[in-house]
């Protein structure tokens, strides 16, 4: 018996998002495997979960909320 894992595609990929300066921002993307391992970054900077930073998972859908955005956060 051999077991091919596949690997885990966007079946839905990031698309820029505007909002106004303090307000929060969800950036979305979906995958083609449920619960598989999401890491957020900012360049090579990886984010962690924070008052700012809020990451959220449910089946094929990762979101991230950045809350009161700033410019820094583009």
């Amino acid at each position: 018996l051999c077991v091919v894992a596949l690997p885990v595609l966007f079946k839905q990929a990031l698309e820029n998002t505007d909002t106004e300066e303090g307000k929060s921002v969800s950036l979305r993307c979906e995958l083609s495997k449920a619960d598989a391992t999401v890491v957020w970054k900012k360049g090579e900077a990886t984010l962690q979960a924070s008052a700012k930073y809020e990451m959220k998972q449910k089946g094929t859908v990762a979101e991230l909320v950045i809350h009161n955005a700033e410019p820094e956060d583009a």
